[in-house]
C-alpha cells in the first residue's frame, strides 16, 4: 500500500482528482487530496493574504499532520511551485515526486517570472481589478476539455489567489534533485505557459547539471488536465512511480 498526495493546479481543487483518487482507492492505497487556501470548497478563504508560502503549507501540514512517508507527490501545473518546496524542506518523507504539466521554477524565481510578459501583466491587472487581489480561470478549452468535462472544470474553477504569482522561491536544487523525479509532458494539446518547464527538463544544464539525473521525461497527449481527460493513464504512471 503506498501513500500518495495529489495537489491540483491553478483555479482548481481536490475536485480535479476524483477519477483517479477513485482508481488508486480501488488498488488499496491511501490518497490524499489537497485542496490549497481560497480555492476549490475552500474559496470563501480567498484573500489578498494568501501567498506561495501559504500553499506549501497547506501540503506541508498535511503531510506532517498524517505522519506520511515514502509519499508519492504529485503535483499539477502551478502547483510545481509547490512541490519542489515540499522536496526542499520535506525531501525525506517522499518516494517520488511527480510533476504533472507542472511549473518547474528556478532558485528565485516567482510562477510568474517562468511566463511571458505579456501573460504577467494580462493576470497581474485581472488581480488589481478584482475585488480579492485574484485572477479569473480561462475557458477550459485550452485544457483540451470538450462536452461535459468542459462544463464540469468550468463550473468548478474559482479565482487564484494573485500574490501566489508573484512570490519568488528559494530551494536548494541538490536537496530537491536528491527525491527521484518524473516530469508528465502533456501534448495534445499543449498549454503554452507550461512550454518553459517542457523545454527545460530536457537540459543538461538546468538546475546546474541536477535536474537530468534521477529524472524521467513522460509524454502524455492528453491536454493540461490528465486526471480529467486521461485518468487511467495517469493513474498507471502514478503507480509506477510508487514501486
Amino acid at each position: 500500500m503506498a501513500n500518495f498526495v495529489l495537489v491540483h493546479g491553478a483555479w482548481h481543487g481536490a475536485w480535479c482528482w476524483r477519477r483517479v483518487i477513485d482508481q488508486l482507492q480501488q488498488q488499496g492505497h491511501r490518497v490524499y487530496a489537497v485542496t490549497l487556501t481560497g480555492l476549490g470548497e475552500r474559496a470563501h478563504l480567498l484573500s489578498p493574504a494568501i501567498t506561495l508560502e501559504t500553499h506549501i503549507e497547506d501540503v506541508r501540514q498535511l503531510i506532517e499532520t498524517e505522519e506520511l512517508s515514502e509519499v508519492v507527490l504529485a503535483v499539477h501545473s502551478y502547483a510545481g511551485m509547490i512541490g519542489t518546496a515540499i522536496a526542499d524542506r520535506l525531501g525525506g518523507r517522499l518516494k517520488h515526486l511527480v510533476y504533472v504539466d507542472a511549473v518547474i521554477p528556478k532558485p528565485g524565481e516567482s510562477w510568474s517570472s517562468t511566463q511571458a510578459s505579456a501573460t504577467q501583466q494580462q493576470r497581474l491587472a485581472a488581480a488589481e481589478a478584482s475585488e480579492n487581489f485574484s485572477f479569473p480561470p480561462p475557458d477550459p478549452v485550452v485544457f483540451g476539455l470538450h462536452d461535459a468535462d468542459h462544463a464540469w472544470v468550468q463550473r468548478r474553477q474559482t479565482p487564484h489567489p494573485g500574490n501566489t504569482y508573484r512570490m519568488p522561491l528559494a530551494f536548494d536544487v541538490q536537496r530537491v534533485a536528491a527525491t527521484p523525479r518524473t516530469f508528465i509532458s502533456c501534448t495534445e494539446p499543449a498549454l503554452a505557459t507550461i512550454e518553459p518547464s517542457r523545454l527545460r527538463v530536457k537540459e543538461a544544464a538546468f538546475w546546474g547539471g541536477a535536474w537530468l539525473p534521477g529524472s524521467r521525461l513522460i509524454e502524455v497527449k492528453t491536454g493540461h488536465d490528465p486526471m480529467i481527460s486521461e485518468p487511467a493513464a495517469l493513474t498507471r504512471i502514478l503507480l509506477d512511480c510508487a514501486l
